[in-house]
């Protein structure tokens, strides 16, 4: 694995600047041709947790429907997007609305107006148009989504009744939210709670989105909200609630696979991956989360384990 992943590196560092506009005249056959059934296929993983349980539950699927498959961490999207279009990588797990917003910024520059939003219909018609002539094929998004959310202590919700960012914006308290630096400019954080739903946030604590010490400042009353994502399963260990979004400032990230067409995008891969659809939940892959983060269990046994209890996986 070391050396699959040191090959797809080196492949990306080569050829990252080619990439970087779109197709070059030498591979634009490659990116028009019919989709392909590769029997030996390569799942990338972006290094996090989440990441790694998807890549690993792809693989196990596929392995499960006669495919030989290895999995390869590859870091950050910069590295693997480009390596999935020359077909170094065959396989990744993604979100609609980010990976759609990233290949926009790609295509017109990073000042590019978004072109994903809580429509999850939109936003998947937006990233296969961006998708498709890169060679690259986007199957169907399941039912988890990932995706920013707003929490709160538990006993700050009861207080004030609040269930809803809605509540809150009602309740007109001040909210000291804890979050990344780039809160301020977001227009899904602080731009976005203040226009949307007229919360009155009097300042950002920098601590970032959903680490320990951001979780703790409002556990403690230091702050009184927290920036973090939907599938976080530790929450409960610090007293915190989730806000309903009931507004949909969010965009629509659910969890999808992308493939090189070339290589996956037959009918064979996508039958295999689109299993996972019908049972993943966001409650599902935060649950996982935990597993690996909180309990230190591998990511492949976990992803296995779910997938048998599901009957995806022969429990034998």
């Amino acid at each position: 694995m070391r050396a699959a992943a040191a090959a797809v590196a080196a492949v990306v560092a080569l050829g990252l600047a080619a990439c970087t506009s779109g197709p070059s005249l030498e591979t634009r056959a490659a990116i028009t041709a019919s989709p392909g059934d590769s029997h030996e296929l390569t799942i990338g993983s972006a290094g996090f947790t989440e990441s790694e349980l998807l890549a690993q539950m792809y693989a196990a699927l596929l392995d499960h429907a006669g495919y030989r498959t290895h999995v390869v961490t590859v870091g950050n999207r910069e590295l693997y997007e480009p390596a999935l279009e020359v077909g170094q990588i065959d396989v990744v797990p993604e979100y609609a609305a980010t990976f759609a917003d990233w290949l926009n910024a790609k295509n017109k520059g990073s000042k590019a107006a978004p072109v994903a939003s809580p429509d999850i219909g939109a936003t998947m018609a937006a990233l296969r148009r961006l998708a498709g002539p890169r060679g690259l094929t986007v199957l169907p998004a399941g039912r988890a989504v990932d995706q920013n959310a707003f929490a709160v202590s538990a006993a700050y919700a009861r207080e004030h009744h609040l269930k809803t960012l809605s509540d809150l914006g009602r309740a007109k308290l001040p909210v000291r939210l804890a979050a990344g630096d780039e809160c301020v400019q977001r227009p899904f954080c602080a731009p976005g709670l203040k226009k949307r739903y007229g919360i009155n946030i009097t300042a950002i604590d920098p601590k970032g989105v959903g680490t320990t010490p951001a979780k703790q400042a409002v556990q403690n009353g230091q702050d009184q909200m927290v920036l973090t994502t939907s599938t976080d399963a530790t929450l409960h260990r610090f007293g915190l609630v989730l806000l309903t979004d009931d507004k949909k400032l969010q965009n629509a990230d659910y969890v999808l696979p992308v493939v090189n067409r070339a290589r996956a995008g037959g009918a064979g891969p996508a039958a295999a991956l689109n299993r996972l659809n019908k049972v993943l939940t966001t409650a599902d892959l935060a649950y996982l989360n935990e597993q690996v983060d909180s309990w230190r269990r591998l990511p492949a046994d976990v992803a296995r384990n779910y997938l048998k209890s599901k009957g995806l996986l022969p429990k034998s």
